[in-house]
């Protein structure tokens, strides 16, 4: 039996759930300046695929890594954490 490699997840918070099955979901990073040493933040954009549409704005999900399901998306919604409220 072949083992599976794992895959990346990411947790951040929905941005737009405009289109049919698909939401972007944004990742905020605090990243120290390497010379200056203010932390500055970094967003991340990600298009996953949402197969029962039933993600709104603001919510808090986690994605998981996947093959290429269009274009731009070759993310999956695993889970809801959130609502917003």
């Amino acid at each position: 039996m072949e083992k599976r490699n794992l895959r990346k997840e990411r947790i951040g918070v929905v941005t737009s759930s405009k289109m049919d099955k698909s939401i972007v979901v944004s990742e905020v990073k605090r990243v120290k300046h390497p010379m200056y040493g203010k932390f500055v933040l970094k967003t991340k954009k990600y298009v996953a695929h949402d197969e029962k549409n039933d993600c709104n704005e603001g919510d808090t999900v986690r994605i998981m890594e996947t093959r290429p399901l269009s274009r731009t998306k070759s993310w999956r919604l695993v889970e809801i954490i959130e609502r917003a409220k």
